[in-house]
């Protein structure tokens, strides 16, 4: 019996993806290019199931059923590409390629058009959870050649994770990157919610001088509200983690944060756009200021700088911290869709806003309550241009406000760095403000480069140009978007 689906990769996520795929009935076929990895999977996690194991990129091929189906579980860059040149010749026509790596947008695009003038298909697809998520059910995001979902679906909605109602949480996403721009997204929202943690347990632990079990106490309670998601429920028990020695494991940790860049592919395309990403981009540059632990270090000697601790009800603050944490975390959602917008028009995608919250409704790493709201948002209206103003979210932001200024005026005065929370809520501010001051920004930029304004007392598009020294001209610099 022919296989029917192949897999190139065997760390821990195209091994789990694999045994996921076992336990659904899918024969599978395991290729590693250190064949030895592939012998060892096969005598140990492997064992006793219908995997079948190949030493060459030839018996793989040779051992699938037609459309040849296979998935790439590799570093991204151009170890995908090789594997893409060596495969290329061994396949026929209508045979399917899919990249499930965190592949960058541009990447998967270029290598659809690609494979689609070979008569081959490809398929970039996002796939979040980890590696639980990989062995028991992932959020999966599939975007490239469309002729080839009909032959991926059953396999890819088998082995997804499932809403409480039993929806697969995978879906085909559009043409081209659209996949891997959609995980793209998925993972900035990420950098964005676990910075927003780590701020309200600095708040905690330095403001409020709380104790370890006192934190997870309050994760525990969060995760009871409509703050539940994965990640708070991961964060309370790291929290209540203690190492042999009875000392919390995060005493222990080094406090300098790596990143593999989707959080920076993001923010860069934000920028590219010209959406205003702030709260996810902040989350990068975090990390990238957490890494500079040795300045840091110095640094605090020279300003003498200390955090001060909070007096007070301290589950007053507790109630509040819930809030600013809530209302930042819509944020970050909220940006992360208008960037997926913003993108969909850009490259005629019509991505479905309310279809990607399902898939993210279980299985992945930024799962958490309120998804299913944001999947009735757009489902009421498919055009919504900011999460912010469906009713039900913008409720929620009103009810916070109070709340969210008290934690990020008190950050600030007692010097707790807070980049996230803060950025999201001068957003938010910015965004309900009829009358910003990027007036005062035209008439600099037409004093010094004659770069021209528009008026309120004229149509929108019609630009105009001052002589403001009299020394000048009538001749205005060329207009451009960014």
């Amino acid at each position: 019996m022919n296989a029917d689906i192949g897999v190139i990769g065997l760390a821990v996520m195209g091994q789990n993806l694999i045994l996921n795929m076992n336990d659904h009935g899918f024969k599978v076929v395991a290729y590693n290019r250190t064949t030895s990895k592939v012998d060892d999977f096969l005598a140990g996690a492997a064992k006793g199931t219908n995997v079948i194991g190949a030493h060459s990129l030839e018996q793989l091929v040779d051992r699938l059923a037609k459309p040849r189906k296979i998935m790439l579980m590799v570093r991204a860059g151009s170890v995908v590409d090789d594997f893409v040149d060596q495969l290329i010749p061994l396949l026929d026509a209508g045979d399917i390629i899919v990249d499930g790596g965190n592949s960058n947008f541009p990447d998967t695009s270029r290598r659809v058009e690609r494979l689609t003038k070979s008569g081959l298909h490809f398929v970039g697809t996002g796939v979040s959870g980890g590696e639980e998520g990989a062995r028991y059910g992932p959020s999966i995001m599939p975007g490239g050649d469309p002729a080839a979902w009909p032959a991926l679906q059953p396999i890819f909605e088998a082995i997804s994770a499932k809403t409480d109602d039993q929806e697969p949480c995978c879906g085909w996403v559009g043409n081209g990157g659209a996949g891997h721009f959609v995980k793209m997204v998925h993972n900035g929202i990420e950098y964005g919610d676990m910075q927003l943690i780590s701020e309200a347990y600095h708040f905690m632990n330095s403001a409020l001088k709380m104790s370890p079990e006192e934190m997870t106490g309050v994760l525990d309670d969060w995760t009871k509200t409509e703050l539940d998601s994965y990640l708070i429920q991961i964060s309370a028990d790291i929290m209540g983690y203690k190492d042999q020695h009875g000392v919390p494991m995060l005493d222990n940790i080094l406090d300098a944060a790596g990143q593999k860049g989707t959080g920076k592919w993001t923010g860069i395309n934000a920028l590219d756009l010209g959406v205003p990403l702030t709260l996810i981009s902040e989350s990068v540059f975090a990390r990238c200021l957490s890494s500079m632990k040795e300045e840091r270090v110095k640094a605090e000697g020279l300003f003498n700088k200390s955090i001060t601790s909070l007096e007070g009800d301290k589950a007053a603050w507790v109630a509040d911290l819930h809030d600013a944490l809530l209302a930042s975390k819509i944020i970050s959602y909220a940006q992360g869709f208008m960037l997926m917008r913003e993108a969909s028009q850009e490259h005629s995608w019509d991505l479905n806003y309310g279809g990607v919250a399902l898939m993210w409704r279980g299985g992945c790493i930024i799962r958490s309550a309120f998804l299913g709201n944001i999947r009735d948002a757009y489902s009421t209206d498919p055009a919504l241009n900011f999460l912010g103003t469906d009713p039900y979210f913008q409720s929620i932001l009103k009810r916070c406000m109070g709340a969210w200024r008290r934690v990020c005026a008190k950050s600030i005065e007692i010097g707790l760095p807070m980049p996230c929370m803060t950025s999201a809520l001068s957003f938010l501010d910015g965004y309900t403000t009829g009358r910003l001051p990027a007036n005062m920004i035209q008439a600099q930029r037409d004093y010094f480069g004659a770069h021209t304004y528009e008026r309120v007392d004229a149509p929108r598009g019609e630009f105009f140009h001052t002589d403001w020294t009299g020394q000048g001209g009538d001749v205005s610099s060329t207009s451009y978007d960014v």
